[in-house]
């Protein structure tokens, strides 16, 4: 049992929510649940999917933050390592034994850069992307003080508008000066557009997308034209990946939230205009909830709010009922709309939340469930990494 390793006597209520054998309806509020068969119809599912294409899956970790999860992902067909978006987080999986990690984010401060290193000294094939020539020189100093490889993507942007360079000239210079730095690897490019991934129309993301892979396509012409190989490039998420993994361009595909599939995602249609959470992937993620009040005539109140997910990306779906909704919280307490007053005190729902990625950095823990049974606990062992 996961929970052993962390605590040899873990107190129910205090140190875990529940306990491996405890039916669901016994589990502590509020707390997230991971429903292991849809959770593994999602990883198989992700393998099936990009199986006709010559792109590997390398999962995002910022998503759930956990080392369980992550050897899960591993463990599937054309599944190569994972990304991470910070140092710390990056660090606690390599101490984990993952060996193969790219840091999708830019690293400038000498701490960070120290630990950089530090990660790649514990063996870990660990990769960083970079827009600047100053960071590419501070990176190759550290590389060459703990004589060690520091792999680089030069980070294209693709219309988000936040970090990257946009233009060829910008791009071949920067892999100029990795491909020239001591003890730095340059791999290739970033290109993650992530402004698109929660647009809801297919049409308009395809749009969007052709225009970054021809941009793409660009760049790597360019490169090849000064006799600069590129051997990865790196994009794409839940809402975008069937663009770059069928474009003939990208070499890996960075997903993240498909292994649970949020609220906002599921909301999003497919090349056949079906929903994301219907059609393609599984809620595999809730937040179990209990009622807690109903004293005022059609409402209930739950004991799970701003403390217990993150509405950045809109509410909770209330899953499996169309009778009853979240419809407004604060920090400790949900809103619930019960028209009928069907809601009863100690009822437990399932919470589908917004969006996944905050939700699970707010919780210390996962209660794995089959057939209504806690089978394991999971550990959210990159809770609160954020530098």
């Amino acid at each position: 049992m996961t929970v052993n390793k962390i605590h040899t006597d873990p107190e129910l209520g205090f140190d875990v929510p529940a306990l491996p054998g405890m039916a669901i309806s016994d589990v502590q509020t509020p707390s997230l649940i991971i429903d292991m068969e849809s959770f593994n119809n999602n990883l198989k599912r992700m393998a099936e999917v990009i199986a006709p294409y010559n792109v590997s899956l390398r999962p995002h970790a910022k998503m759930h933050k956990s080392i369980d999860v992550a050897r899960q992902q591993l463990a599937q067909d054309k599944t190569t390592g994972i990304c991470c978006q910070k140092v710390s987080e990056a660090e606690v999986f390599a101490r984990a034994g993952i060996s193969d990690i790219l840091i999708t984010n830019q690293v400038c401060d000498q701490v960070k850069i120290e630990r950089l290193a530090g990660i790649a000294a514990l063996g870990c094939r660990l990769s960083v992307c970079v827009d600047n020539k100053a960071n590419i020189n501070a990176l190759s100093a550290e590389a060459k003080k703990r004589n060690v490889r520091i792999h680089c993507l030069v980070e294209l942007d693709c219309g988000a508008g936040r970090c990257g360079v946009a233009g060829a000239e910008q791009v071949i210079e920067l892999a100029t000066a990795i491909k020239e730095a001591e003890h730095l690897i340059f791999d290739g490019l970033q290109a993650y557009q992530g402004s698109i991934q929660h647009e809801l129309d297919n049409d308009k993301r395809k749009t969007v997308l052709n225009a970054v892979i021809k941009q793409v396509k660009a760049c790597l012409d360019s490169l090849a034209a000064v006799g600069l190989s590129c051997d990865v490039v790196s994009g794409g998420g839940t809402g975008s990946f069937l663009f770059e993994a069928s474009s003939g361009v990208y070499t890996e595909v960075q997903c993240g939230s498909y292994a649970f599939m949020d609220a906002d995602y599921g909301r999003i249609h497919n090349q056949d205009g079906k929903r994301l959470d219907k059609a393609d992937w599984k809620n595999a993620l809730f937040i179990l909830t209990s009622i807690m009040s109903t004293a005022k005539d059609g409402q209930a109140v739950c004991d799970a709010g701003l403390k217990a997910q993150s509405v950045d990306s809109g509410l909770p779906v209330v899953f499996g009922r169309d009778d009853i909704a979240y419809i407004n919280c604060s920090d400790e307490h949900g809103v619930i709309e019960d028209k009928q007053n069907k809601l009863k005190i100690n009822d437990k729902l399932h919470l589908v939340p917004g969006h996944c990625d905050p939700t699970c950095n707010l919780h210390d823990w996962y209660v794995c469930v089959s057939d209504g049974v806690v089978v394991d606990l999971w550990p959210i062992s990159a809770r609160g990494k954020a530098w």
